[in-house]
């Protein structure tokens, strides 16, 4: 069944710098900013790109573990204190692990469909660096099953599991073109993230980053297939972009081409108490883009621009497979063909990535519909790509957990 009964529409995206080491400003002995600075900041820039934050209807706050990183709760109160304009208007909160800020864009989109509402402000956010490494691990084994898979799994919980994704994937496909394909991906990530002024790998200056990120992987410090640069980073971070219906930008003063239009969006789920039956495949990430293609009436051949949720660089890999840019074991051979650099056929995470940018996990889904309406309204700076007036898309994956909670979103180009 077809979802966009009417056109729904993204405007005024800002993200935030993300905090984390990489960063030059890092200081991980001194006090650093709390979940109420990112939300602000990125709630007020999105605010200040519109008429009056009188006009904006409702809000959502995406985030995963406000909970247990910094021991606050109930979400929808923070929307508040973004503006006095907002106190009394309706506000919600998602949870859904990494896919927190991905179900926040369910939530705004499904909320301007059913005409309760013309614009909703949507953020996201997470604060990661409030707690050692080791404990960091334990609070992330929260988007699997804890009580079946925590105790038996690696010490770093989702390193481990991707780890094992990576090893069944050379088990399948053979090992060194994969590895060699996973240090190209790092490639990519850095050399996207030193043109974005906001990501946690701006600052980085190694030269010779192929050689990086074919580093061995050590099992005895980490884990047995995948080193520390296959991985993304614990990040400190907010978001901020607003939905709308076509009278809402109106309300908002806002023209159409300072928007993107959200064609459609696919949401799938898996069942959190089992593991995947086949670690090379991702079927949830898979499920949630084919139902937003068969929606938009589109392939994946239309898509212009692509945000992959890169947690870990074979994720990128097998989400390559899963979403039919690349046939099953050829990942590592479309990466090395440089289809998913800025130049590319197909340019994948443009601003960093995960990996790049950064994966301050409530907040990564909202970001990554950021930086589509940026690509798609020419606000992308020095990540800039060229739309191809032949596919005007844009296409974004947010997952949570080890592809269990997955949304799919389609934007397309308005003028």
């Amino acid at each position: 069944m077809a979802k966009m009964k009417k056109p729904v529409f993204v405007t005024a995206g800002y993200y935030t710098v993300s905090l984390g080491t990489g960063r030059k400003e890092f200081r991980p002995k001194e006090k650093r900013p709390g979940v109420e600075h990112y939300i602000k900041e990125a709630g007020e820039a999105s605010l200040a790109q519109i008429n009056d934050p009188a006009n904006i209807d409702e809000g959502v706050l995406g985030s995963f573990m406000m909970s247990r990183y910094v021991r606050q709760g109930n979400r929808p109160g923070f929307i508040p204190m973004i503006h006095p304009a907002l106190v009394n208007k309706p506000c919600t909160g998602t949870e859904g692990a990494c896919c927190s800020g991905g179900l926040a864009l369910t939530v705004a989109a499904k909320t301007i469909l059913a005409d309760v509402a013309d614009t909703v402000l949507t953020v996201g956010v997470e604060v990661q660096n409030s707690v050692k490494a080791v404990y960091g691990a334990d609070i992330l084994a929260g988007a699997g099953h804890y009580a079946s898979q925590r105790k038996k799994g690696h010490a770093h919980f989702f390193p481990g599991q991707f780890s094992d994704r990576a090893g069944a994937y050379f088990a399948k496909y053979g090992h060194d073109d994969a590895r060699e394909a996973m240090a190209l991906w790092y490639v990519n990530a850095i050399e996207n993230a030193r043109r974005n002024p906001k990501a946690q790998e701006y600052h980085n200056t190694l030269e010779d980053l192929f050689a990086v990120g074919m580093t061995p992987p050590n099992p005895k410090t980490f884990c047995e297939n995948i080193n520390y640069y296959d991985c993304s980073k614990v990040s400190d971070a907010g978001t901020a972009i607003i939905f709308a219906s076509e009278e809402g930008l109106k309300k908002l003063g806002v023209d159409k081409k300072d928007a993107a239009q959200v064609v459609s969006y696919g949401q799938a789920e898996a069942d959190i108490t089992k593991l995947p039956e086949d670690l090379t495949v991702m079927w949830t990430t898979k499920a949630a883009v084919q139902q937003a293609l068969a929606d938009a009436g589109l392939t994946i051949d239309d898509i212009g621009v692509f945000e992959f949720h890169d947690c870990f660089s074979i994720g990128g890999l097998i989400a390559l497979e899963s979403v039919g840019l690349a046939q099953p074991g050829k990942a590592p051979e479309y990466i090395k063909s440089g289809a998913i650099k800025i130049d590319g056929k197909t340019p994948v995470n443009t601003s960093g990535g995960l990996i790049g940018y950064g994966h301050p996990v409530g907040a990564s889904g909202v970001r990554q519909a950021v930086d589509i309406w940026k690509q798609l309204t020419g606000k992308a700076e020095d990540f800039q790509i060229e739309i191809d007036p032949k596919r005007p898309y844009g296409l974004s994956i947010s997952m949570g957990g080890n592809d269990i909670t997955v949304v799919s979103m389609i934007f397309k180009k308005t003028s």
